[in-house]
């Protein structure tokens, strides 16, 4: 058989020297010598001749030999697609909250939550054009992304604790129990001293206008807020860690400018030096009865040291111990840990914020600088008894990761969420009244007979919390009454906004809990609950409605990384 392999060979040069003079034209350069753009302020002379390199390129015809293992493959008349860059964001995994019932799990306990970063990111990636994971949608950060008009305590604590009933939009005959907090406010200039190191990555992977130059153009916004009684500290890592600035007072503008200016991308990250460093130095700035802040501010890629996740909130949880606090910082896209920065921010007994803009890091470092740095209750709980004669089943929308036991409440070694000042917090369970149809069918067997004086009641709301200096936790707790349900249409702007985001929130999941609600129902009702929404918060949220609702229309199976949502178009 080897004897014909050249006479096959032959023929085959000849097939495709015929095909190609049939197009009428020399044989096309190569793929990449097409792909380069030609700049229309090039003097002819410079510009490539393309007729002498066809002219210099070997029709088939001429070739007198092929390799016998050589792979034949037509020209392409263009060039191939890059390929997709690979996608290395990183998300928790969310196990939704189900429905649970009333006689066999009658208490729910969660640790308050005040982070929002979840809500700027979804941000991002719609305006991105990309249809978030359904990792990266926490409901509870959607909903405590936006103050509500709660009203402030009265009787001296640190703050109020509100209730308020409702139909659910997306299942009329269930009902919604919103409790919201409201933390005493505290102007700025009324603050204690602060004590601040700011932790900033400088590493190559900050190279970027989203993340090293938006982190600097929003940290000298904060510079402006300084006093001359706060010490403010600048650490940087990168391959290594260093004081980029020493605790410098408030008043010195110019130099805390200047250094944020030098500022500079370049090597890999080594994280774990670096928060041991930060909280280094604010340990030796301390301020006693002072505010003690690391805030690190990172896309949260580290690459060498400890890179453990595990270790890395180990770390953390161990060093606020010494008294100072730790806030996090989210920037930029494609290798963004937004588990790291979450987690670590919630070990550290801080706030998680991710800053996709410059408006954002104005709302964080100086529209709620005060709930950013003014904690004024610690380890905050909330657990709700429900009563079976009124209530059947019910579900906590978001919270996932801040479930508590039932035993936890009262231990005071467990640690919880802070609340700053003038923070609002919103959390929101969807109950099925007792009688009514739900999720889930009923039991046959089970009867519980009501509590003797208690059958109007729905629940009781009981809240723990500690003094910032206190190492014992106080109880502060209310009663709902089943008389206190009105109309949605009753409710105030910030019920039906509230309803209306943790709707968007659950229909960007997935909406394995909505039904048939769409994105246009919570657009809706996020639109007659505006208010006079001060800082156009609430009208920007109903564009994103309108965003992800195209989105979802568009491209129903699209996702941008971790576990995509279960998008139809809705």
């Amino acid at each position: 058989m080897q004897p014909c392999a050249p006479v096959l060979l032959s023929t085959l040069a000849a097939s495709l020297a015929l095909a190609l003079a049939a197009c009428g034209g020399p044989s096309r350069p190569l793929p990449e010598q097409a792909s380069q753009p030609v700049s229309p302020a090039m003097a002819p002379a410079q510009q490539p001749d393309h007729a002498a390199r066809a002219a210099q390129s070997k029709p088939v015809a001429e070739m007198h030999s092929i390799e016998p293992h050589a792979t034949l493959a037509m020209p392409h008349p263009y060039p191939l697609p890059a390929p997709a860059p690979e996608e290395r964001e990183r998300y928790g995994a969310i196990d939704e909250n189900g429905v649970r019932l009333v006689a066999q799990a009658p208490v729910s306990t969660f640790s308050i939550d005040v982070d929002t970063g979840s809500y700027s990111n979804v941000r991002r990636l719609l305006n991105a054009g990309r249809v978030p994971p359904a990792d990266a949608v926490r409901v509870e950060e959607l909903l405590n992304y936006f103050p509500y008009d709660y009203a402030q305590p009265a009787d001296g604590r640190p703050f109020a604790v509100h209730t308020a009933l409702a139909p659910a939009p997306w299942h009329p005959s269930n009902v919604l129990l919103r409790i919201g907090i409201k933390g005493k406010d505290v102007a700025s200039g009324a603050l204690p001293a602060a004590n601040l190191v700011f932790l900033v990555d400088v590493s190559g992977s900050m190279n970027s206008p989203d993340k090293l130059p938006l982190l600097k153009s929003s940290l000298k916004l904060l510079v402006n807020q300084l006093r001359a009684q706060d010490r403010i500290t600048l650490v940087t890592y990168a391959g290594s860690t260093r004081v980029a600035l020493p605790p410098t007072p408030g008043s010195d503008k110019a130099a805390i400018g200047a250094a944020i200016d030098q500022l500079v991308a370049g090597g890999s990250t080594a994280g774990a030096s670096g928060i041991a460093m930060a909280y280094q130095a604010a340990q030796q700035s301390y301020f006693a009865g002072g505010i003690n802040r690391v805030l690190l501010a990172t896309d949260g890629d580290f690459n060498v040291g400890v890179t453990d996740f595990r270790q890395l909130k180990s770390m953390v949880e161990e060093k606020r111990k010494s008294g100072v606090s730790l806030s996090t910082l989210g920037f930029g896209t494609g290798n963004y840990n937004e588990q790291l920065m979450e987690q670590l921010a919630d070990a550290g007994d801080g706030a998680y914020s991710y800053i996709d803009n410059l408006m954002e890091g104005n709302k964080v470092l100086v529209s709620e600088i005060s709930s950013t740095l003014a904690t004024i209750a610690r380890d905050v709980k909330i657990q709700v008894e429900f009563n079976p004669a009124t209530v059947s089943k019910y579900r906590l929308i978001g919270y996932e990761n801040r479930m508590l036991a039932r035993e936890d409440f009262n231990n005071d070694k467990v640690d919880a969420g802070d609340i700053g000042a003038g923070h609002t917090v919103t959390a929101l369970y969807e109950l099925t009244l007792a009688g009514q149809p739900g999720l889930v069918d009923p039991l046959r067997y089970q009867r519980t007979a009501p509590a003797p004086g208690r059958d109007g009641e729905l629940a009781h709301v009981r809240l723990r919390y500690k003094l910032p200096a206190a190492s014992t936790s106080q109880l502060l707790d209310v009663t709902v009454a089943l008389q206190a349900l009105r109309p949605l249409a009753q409710g105030d702007d910030d019920f039906r906004f509230a309803a209306a985001v943790a709707g968007f929130g659950q229909v960007l999941r997935g909406g394995k809990f909505t039904g048939d609600w769409r994105y246009a129902d919570a657009r809706a009702l996020a639109q007659g609950a505006r208010g006079a929404d001060r800082f156009g918060y609430r009208g920007e949220f109903v564009k994103l409605v309108d965003l992800a609702q195209s989105l979802a229309t568009a491209t129903p199976a699209a996702s941008h990384g971790g576990t995509p949502a279960g998008h139809a178009a809705r």
